[in-house]
Order: C-alpha cells, then sequence, then structure tokens
C-alpha cells in the first residue's frame, strides 16, 4: 500500500479556503508541532478572505420518531426469525380444515400455546393465494387469506407482539411465525 501523496499547492489553497468556511462544532484544540507547521505551510499566506455566497437559513430539523409500537420486535428477534435460527415452542398446522374448523383450531391454538407459556407459534395455514383477492374462501389460499384478520379481531389479539413469515426451513410462505408476548 502506497503512502498518502499530500496535497499539491493548488489542492491545500483550494482546502483552505473550504476550511475558513467553516464553523466549527466545538473549540478548536491546539495542534501539536509537526501537524501545524503541515497547516500553516498548506494554508495561503494572508490572503483575503473570498465573498461568501448569500447564505440560506438552516434546515428545519425534523422532529424525533415516536417510540416504536409494542408489535415491533428487537433487532436479535428480526435477525433470528430471518435466518431462521430460531425454534418454534409450539406449532399450529391449519391444513385440511375448512375455513369454520380452522377458525376453531386457530383460537384453541393459540390459547393452548399461551398456556404452555411458548412466545413463538409456527402457524401452517398453506401458501397465499396466487392472484385474485376477491374469491375468499373458495379457492387456494382461504385459510391464509382470513388468518390475520381472525387474529386481530379474537382476544388473543393484545397478546400477539409480532406475525412474520416464516424461514424456509420451517414453511416458507406457506408459514407464519406469531411471536407471543412475554406471560405476566
Amino acid at each position: 500500500m502506497k503512502p498518502p501523496r499530500g496535497l499539491t499547492a493548488e489542492e491545500a489553497a483550494a482546502w483552505a479556503q473550504v476550511a475558513s468556511t467553516v464553523k466549527p462544532l466545538a473549540p478548536r484544540k491546539p495542534v501539536s508541532g509537526d501537524a501545524a507547521t503541515a497547516v500553516a505551510a498548506a494554508a495561503p499566506a494572508a490572503s483575503p478572505p473570498a465573498a461568501r455566497p448569500a447564505s440560506r437559513p438552516p434546515a428545519p430539523v425534523p422532529p424525533p420518531a415516536p417510540p416504536a409500537p409494542s408489535g415491533h420486535l428487537d433487532a436479535t428477534w428480526d435477525r433470528k426469525l430471518a435466518r431462521g435460527t430460531l425454534s418454534p415452542d409450539y406449532t399450529l398446522d391449519l391444513h385440511g380444515h375448512t375455513l369454520d374448523s380452522a377458525h376453531g383450531r386457530l383460537i384453541d391454538g393459540v390459547a393452548q400455546a399461551r398456556a404452555m407459556g411458548a412466545r413463538v407459534v409456527l402457524l401452517i395455514t398453506g401458501k397465499p393465494r396466487p392472484v385474485e383477492a376477491a374469491d375468499r374462501g373458495v379457492r387456494r389460499g382461504a385459510i391464509r387469506a382470513k388468518v390475520l384478520d381472525w387474529l386481530a379481531a379474537s382476544s388473543h389479539a393484545p397478546a400477539i407482539a409480532s406475525i412474520r413469515g416464516a424461514h424456509i426451513r420451517h414453511g416458507g410462505e406457506g408459514a407464519l411465525y406469531l411471536v407471543l408476548k412475554k406471560g405476566r
């Protein structure tokens, strides 16, 4: 690796001009011997400051972001779910059910998982419907299309921290992770 080449006289003059227009955030600290000599040599000799262009007022600072809702997971959870390294505590399979029996099985299964103290439930629903969402309950993917509505309307909704798509190792598009909040 080559050492840095240093600045030419032209580059040093341009840098000094730019540096003179910058207002430091904090007071300047004293510069040590060798660095002070290099800076003094690079600065142009007593040239008058260049006329500054009209400055615009500073841009308004946006307000701080609101705190994340309680339904979001931290980065550690997100990484584990995305990589599929998290083992589900409970598996709930809705394959082969009608819409009515799947709804009942979902509600009872989540109640059982909560009673067991499970944190991660693997919910196997089948793959999502291909294109048309208007055919609720008729074609493939009808259970998957309803699951989120059922969970949101259930008494278990406050106990669910997050719902995420499952890793391919746990079913991919045909499954979901339900992350339950810690029991109190």
